[in-house]
This record gives structure tokens, C-alpha cells and sequence, in this order.
């Protein structure tokens, strides 16, 4: 099942070190099967943040959705849309950091400028509102002779800072549920994939 929990086969060893190449075919079989599920795990997590106000004008999921949709009406590929759908959804996990758990949960689906967008968004983001925390608003510059400085800010000008609008019509999350299923269904890079593409365990 793809909870993990519906086999009743397990490995033998007590560690690693007394592993076998067949208890790890059974692994990586029954990873396989639970790795058909993370699109709807992270479809899952994202709901989690609706109703989660926390002092702005829109909850969290309203604010993900029309990020999104925003994207997607101004013609914005397939993977920078569910970038832009999923780029808070480290809020509940990671109050500190949520751009690092956004990134993580990304990275083995998305190309290396996309990634660097979601992972230093927050930073960037602060542009528009750090200085009346007593931040540096400028935080960014840091970044400036980045590749993808302007790759950023632009995500954040055009998508992310304007999405707290409670009159806007986004899309539902029905509407992104198949792209992101496309986007987790195989992982470009991880130190889990064979040569020839396919994931292990």
C-alpha cells in the first residue's frame, strides 16, 4: 500500500551491515509503492495551512493558491506553477526556515533555478516589508550577482507579495492537483536513482 504499512514481508537483517542485496530488492519494491503516493501526501500537508491566518488578510492556502494562479494566468510553465503553489508549504513545519522545507521537498523534481527561487524566496520576499520589523529590507543584495537575483525578485514582485488579496478569483486546488502529480511522479536527481533513472530505495 502506498502508506508503507500494507506488507507483511520485512527485511531479516537487525543493521545495515547484515543486509542482503534481496532484502533490499524487497525495500526498494515497497518503496516504490510508497512513492507512488507523495504527491498526495504533499497535496495532503498543503491543506494544512488553510484557515491559517496568522494576522494576514488571506489564510495561508488562499495566499499558496493565488501565488499559483497568478503564475499560471501569466503563462508560466507547469513546474514553476507548482513551485509557486508550494513555496509556503514549509510554514507549519518550519516557522524559521520555511523556504528550506519547500526546497527540500522540491529538489529532486525541479530545475537548479527554480530550486534557488523557492529556497531564497523569503529573503527576497522581505524586500517589501523587513523594514518595518526594524530588518534590513535589503537583505537580497546579498545575492545580487546571482544568475538568478532577477529570477527571484521577479517571482516575489509579480506573484508572491501581491497574493493576499481576499477579492481575487485563483483557481481551486483541484485545478493544480494534476500538475503536481506530474512533477513528483519521477525525481530528476537524487542519490537514490540508478543510472539509467529509476529510483531505488
Amino acid at each position: 500500500m502506498a502508506d508503507g504499512h500494507g506488507s507483511a514481508e520485512r527485511a531479516g537483517f537487525k543493521s545495515f551491515v547484515e543486509s542482503t542485496e534481496d532484502d533490499w530488492a524487497l525495500i526498494a519494491k515497497e518503496a516504490g509503492q510508497f512513492n507512488k503516493g507523495l504527491a498526495e501526501r504533499v497535496l495532503k500537508h498543503l491543506l494544512l495551512l488553510s484557515g491559517d491566518y496568522g494576522g494576514f488578510p488571506v489564510d495561508r492556502l488562499t495566499h499558496s493558491l493565488q501565488t499559483a494562479t497568478r503564475a499560471h494566468r501569466d503563462g508560466k510553465d507547469e513546474e514553476y506553477v507548482v513551485c509557486a503553489l508550494l513555496h509556503d508549504i514549509g510554514d507549519t513545519l518550519g516557522s524559521f526556515n520555511h523556504p528550506d522545507i519547500a526546497a527540500a521537498i522540491l529538489k529532486p523534481f525541479v530545475s537548479e533555478k527554480n530550486l534557488w527561487m523557492v529556497a531564497n524566496h523569503g529573503i527576497f520576499q522581505g524586500y517589501y516589508f523587513f523594514h518595518h520589523l526594524g530588518l534590513d529590507r535589503n537583505m537580497r543584495d546579498k545575492f545580487k550577482d546571482h544568475p538568478h537575483f532577477e529570477y527571484t525578485a521577479q517571482f516575489c514582485h509579480l506573484y508572491d507579495q501581491p497574493a493576499f488579496d481576499p477579492d481575487y478569483d485563483s483557481e481551486p486546488l483541484e485545478f493544480f492537483e494534476p500538475m503536481v502529480h506530474r512533477l513528483f511522479a519521477q525525481p530528476r536527481q537524487s542519490v537514490y536513482l540508478t543510472e539509467d533513472g529509476a529510483a531505488e530505495a
